[in-house]
């Protein structure tokens, strides 16, 4: 199941048209605090601290995040705390919804302070107050933070606050891209509205967010239906969320994931009861310097559910696989072994088993001695070519020629590292690492097939479709290897009958969880790529991924 991530441009249309259709912005600002608040009440409870006599110091900024503010300030005095609002404008500046509110809270006598005063320690409020909310900038903020407003944020950042809490986003934190500007809040707890915001999602955001939670204001369905966003995730299994109910964002192996991957699959999600019915994979690659590779593309097939197998490369990699995979078939090359195994009569050579397979893999361990690229050629121009994942020296191949790019399909799948996707682009690692979204955009121009960014917040970009992003830091998945085992696992998925963006889309998650669940045996990491790939059966089945239409998200 899918949640929507739109832009801070995105939701801000959002709002807008929710007005357009008569839902007032004091109701809006209103929404959005009592759903703070109510995120808040949880945290502060769970650390321990009783809002009744607490203090709690709000920092509001001039637009709706500093409304919210004005509107928890006069909850919070409701609820027997001491509210201090310290407001970066003075009262007479506010405008709209968020002036209604901040004279609501003066009239009710919540005490206000001038920003600048704070800065300079010339009023008397808390230096380590119970609660601390940042509403100082809100999603809509861009570009670099100014002086004044980054000392604002060093100052909270320096407060002895026992919960901080950012309102919407971090202030200084860039809601597009996950980064400081130069600085940001450091919070605890991050409450977003209605949807999450994409920088939000990436993994370098959360030292900054915290825990990320997200919380419904009575956006309605068909203003969001109207106004598709440009992003989407999905952040836990299908059956563990509730899409009208608030969500966090588990970034790892939360007790509520590890909850869920324990509990055993239903008899229903068995699957297939005949190979031939559970899939057919072809996986091409390897060379005498990389038999491993291949190998674990095969098996990871293999462990996703794939009734058979079939490992395509030079004799090397041929006996590798007999000795460690007897459950594979083999395919030998025609004539060729070693180094020259790969070159355009090989694969002519397989174009009599292409139409029997249902998904090929290709380039895992593949090399780049001479003849590869001759061979990527001739085997994307064979005739009923199945779906394909393209991964590693694939990638390598299409970037020495990259005319190939145009025998790329929408039913195709290719999964660059950022390396790999900086080879393809021109450009390098750093360049792909400090714009991922720009990035991705820049390869989905390539060719119109299915792009998966990998890393940390991997995205997957389908043609037509909203980028997907994937929220999760998982250590246990950077080992050697690991890429192959995506690779295979997407290729089983191909292989069952799924279309190229959800077997994309269910391959990252699946892989996701099931590194997840390895980090229960190797907490500290260690655990080898073939752990991931022996793990995706148990995984599979936590996550009722039976192929069953009623589960599984759809695109």
């Amino acid at each position: 199941m899918f949640v929507p991530v739109p832009t801070p441009e995105e939701m801000a249309r959002w709002d807008a048209a929710a007005i357009a259709a008569g839902i007032s912005e004091e109701t809006l600002m209103e929404n959005a605090a009592r759903a703070a608040m109510d995120c808040l009440r949880a945290h502060a409870s769970a650390r321990g601290i009783a809002l009744p006599g607490s203090s709690a110091l709000l920092l509001a900024g001039g637009g709706n995040n500093g409304g919210d503010a004005f509107c928890m300030a006069r909850h919070l005095l409701d609820a027997g705390a001491r509210p201090f609002l310290i407001c970066s404008r003075s009262p007479e500046q506010y405008r709209g919804a968020a002036a209604h509110w901040l004279q609501v809270a003066i009239n009710l006598g919540v005490p206000v302070f001038s920003a600048d005063d704070w800065a300079k320690d010339e009023i008397d409020v808390p230096f380590a107050p119970d609660i601390a909310v940042d509403a100082l900038l809100g999603t809509g903020f861009h570009g670099e933070l100014r002086a004044r407003e980054a000392g604002l944020v060093e100052k909270l950042n320096g407060l002895a606050a026992r919960l901080v809490l950012a309102v919407d986003v971090p202030s200084g934190l860039s809601a597009r891209n996950g980064r400081p500007s130069p600085v940001a809040v450091r919070a605890h707890v991050t409450v977003t509205f209605q949807a999450a915001k994409p920088g939000l999602l990436l993994p370098e955001a959360q030292p900054f967010t915290g825990r990320l939670e997200v919380r419904p204001i009575g956006m309605p369905r068909a203003v969001q239906e109207a106004n598709p966003p440009s992003f989407r995730t999905w952040i836990s299994f299908p059956r563990a969320l509730d899409g009208g109910a608030p969500y966090a964002v588990e970034r790892g192996a939360s007790p509520r994931v590890a909850k869920i991957l324990a509990e055993p699959a239903e008899p229903s999600s068995v699957g297939p009861a005949h190979k031939g019915a559970a899939g057919r994979v072809l996986v091409v690659g390897g060379c005498p310097s990389y038999t491993g590779a291949p190998c674990l593309a095969a098996w990871a097939a293999l462990r996703a559910g794939a009734g058979l197998v079939t490992l395509a490369g030079p004799e090397p990699v041929l006996n590798a696989a007999r000795l460690s995979m007897p459950a594979l078939t083999l395919r030998s090359l025609a004539g060729n072994s070693g180094d020259d195994a790969w070159s355009e009569k090989t694969a002519s050579s397989l174009a009599d088993a292409l139409p029997t397979y249902g998904a090929l893999v290709f380039g895992p361990g593949l090399g780049r001695e001479k003849g590869t690229v001759e061979f990527a050629d001739a085997l994307l121009r064979l005739p009923h070519r199945p779906p394909t994942v393209l991964d590693a020296d694939a990638l390598f191949a299409l970037a020495q020629r990259p005319e190939l790019l145009s025998l790329l399909r929408p039913c195709d799948v290719l999964t660059p590292h950022p390396g790999e996707a900086a080879t393809l682009l021109r450009t390098s690692a750093k360049d792909v690492q400090t714009d991922r979204f720009a990035a991705l955009r820049a390869l989905a121009e390539l060719a119109p097939a299915i792009w998966v960014l990998k890393g940390e917040g991997t995205l997957i970009a389908a043609p037509g479709e909203p980028t997907v992003i994937s929220p999760w830091r998982v250590p246990q998945l950077a080992v050697a290897g690991s890429g192959d085992v995506l690779a295979g696992l997407t290729g089983a998925l191909l292989a069952r009958g799924h279309g190229a963006p959800l077997a994309a889309t269910l391959g990252v998650w699946i892989h996701a969880f099931a590194g997840m669940r390895l980090a229960e045996d190797f907490p500290m990491r260690g655990n080898g790529p073939h752990d991931i790939a022996n793990i995706l059966p148990r995984v599979l089945g936590a996550a009722g991924e039976s192929c069953k239409g009623d589960i599984c998200p759809s695109f």
